[in-house]
């Protein structure tokens, strides 16, 4: 199970937050409106009304020990800046900020932002892709039990060939592509004595409850 804090929880930051809820994860729910707070704790580990601009505040939920922090803070750049600043001075590993613009998504990335955010661009860039150039899994028609995920490779499979791990008997799932995160390389239906990777990222099919064991394992 991983950790995470979500920092805003407008429409953005709520569908984060209860994304990664349900996902399995354990989320820390942030925002200085009470009524926003109450809407996400059904689906939070913990919802807290807090002002986020207040740094000791930030520092007491240890959020340099989470996997990762996001921050939606509306159209409020100078407090996106701040919290920035902030999260890098605590040591925060993987910091993910909405951006308003171009302009916006620079300065954050020069505080030190290790991902900038931008919502309503990455949907229509992903739907104007998808119709010029579609996927054939577009096509694939997966059932209300079935996953298509993208995942990174649990600590015990590292050094091991997709033979030795055997994920169809032991897990019933398929690995049907293999990325490299930090080239974006893209490894088709790979073969059987293929050695994984700490860069990979494994692109699985199989039933929902069987790909979460294979999340639970990291």
């Amino acid at each position: 199970m991983k950790k995470f804090a979500v920092i805003g929880l407008g429409k953005f930051g709520f569908h984060v937050a209860k994304a990664l809820y349900e996902d399995h994860n354990e989320v820390v729910a942030i925002d200085a409106d009470p009524s926003r707070v109450q809407a996400i704790d059904p689906y939070s580990s913990e919802a807290l009304v807090m002002d986020s601009t207040d740094k000791e505040a930030l520092q007491a939920l240890g959020l340099e020990r989470m996997d990762g922090v996001i921050v939606s803070t509306g159209t409020n750049i100078a407090v996106s800046i701040l919290l920035c600043q902030y999260l890098v001075e605590l040591g925060v590993k993987r910091i993910m900020i909405k951006a308003i613009n171009d302009d916006h998504a620079t300065i954050l990335q020069r505080l030190g932002a290790t991902e900038v955010i931008h919502p309503e661009r990455d949907v229509a860039l992903r739907i104007a892709h998808s119709l010029s150039m579609p996927n054939i899994l577009d096509f694939i028609p997966l059932s209300k039990d079935f996953e298509l995920i993208q995942v990174g490779p649990p600590a015990e499979f590292l050094g091991k060939t997709l033979k030795d791990l055997n994920l169809r008997h032991k897990y019933n799932v398929h690995v049907i592509a293999i990325k490299d995160s930090g080239t974006e390389a893209f490894r088709l239906v790979p073969s059987a004595d293929y050695i994984i990777r700490a860069e990979d990222i494994l692109i699985m099919l199989g039933k929902i409850e069987d790909i979460q064991k294979i999340r639970d394992l990291r």
